[in-house]
């Protein structure tokens, strides 16, 4: 599921910056984005987000802002006192005026400017995971309202397929009655002269309709039903066996559907269908 996190911090003269975004994903997938100051953190940083989201496509990004008067990068004054003399020397022998380009063209030459890197301060690294602590909740608790939106409309959408299964049964009687007079109807036209044994035709009438009774595709797309709600409500993560008794679900209603000969059932099994697929969706991000 997809959620957003923020936190910010400051701390030894920085004003530092934490964001994490969650897309849904099978696994847990993390991109760090962090100063290179913190680098050695980041298997530490992964364990929490891994112990903490469980799954998904994750983004964190750590900003840094130095509101402090010390830089890491310093003039290294005696070599760029040594490049001044040497080029004057150069310009003088030369007849060349020495005027404030030549700094310019100094401050590009190797090492006038160094880099001091900075070690990690663990007392500062100690305030950054209590607020990465933080931000963590707060996707959490971002993926937790979206996972109660989800909950209610795939309980809205099950619930419909049972109303709707309940909806079949005034038709049946009349769907039976339809497909005997139709096999009536056909046998006549046949005009066989009286051959027919009525007493076979009843018993192959009796067989057919029997074949085409629909009681125990109902009986279970609604055990299919219960054991999905109930499944649903479990605390732990269900969502591939949530996804299993799905498939079980279409393929009752799939069943219902070869069955019908009846366009009252046929259009009920379409919405069916429908719900079945809205739900599909949804299980795709609690998998």
């Amino acid at each position: 599921m997809t959620g957003f996190g923020k936190a910010e911090l400051e701390v030894n003269n920085k004003k530092i910056t934490l964001e994490l975004k969650a897309l849904n994903s099978k696994q847990i997938d993390i991109n760090a984005r962090i100063p290179s100051v913190y680098r050695e953190k980041e298997i530490e940083i992964r364990k929490e987000l891994a112990e903490k989201l469980v799954r998904g496509k994750v983004d964190i990004n750590i900003y840094v802002e130095n509101h402090g008067e010390d830089s890491s990068s310093k003039i290294n004054e005696p070599i760029l006192k040594g490049y001044f003399e040497s080029l004057k020397k150069i310009n003088d022998e030369l007849g060349l005026s020495t005027d404030q380009t030549i700094m310019q063209a100094i401050l590009r030459l190797p090492d006038v400017v160094k880099t001091e890197y900075e070690t990690l301060d663990e007392e500062e690294w100690q305030v950054i995971l209590l607020h990465l602590r933080k931000a963590l909740e707060d996707i959490d608790d971002f993926r937790n309202r979206e996972g109660k939106a989800l909950e209610a409309d795939i309980i809205a959408n099950t619930e419909n397929i049972r109303e709707l299964l309940q909806q079949i049964s005034p038709f049946e009687e009349q769907r039976m009655e339809t497909v005997k007079k139709r096999l009536t109807e056909n046998l006549e036209k046949l005009n066989l002269n009286g051959s027919v044994d009525k007493n076979r035709f009843e018993q192959e009438l009796v067989y057919y309709l029997d074949k085409m009774d629909m009681n125990e595709e109902k009986v279970r797309l609604e055990n299919h039903c219960t054991y999905f709600m109930e499944t649903l409500k479990l605390p732990e993560s269900g969502g591939k066996k949530l996804a299993f008794i799905s498939q079980e679900m279409g393929r009752e209603i799939n069943t219902l559907g070869s069955k019908a000969y009846e366009p009252n059932i046929q259009r009920i099994v379409v919405q069916m269908k429908d719900h079945l697929e809205r739900i599909k969706e949804q299980l795709l991000n609690v998998l």
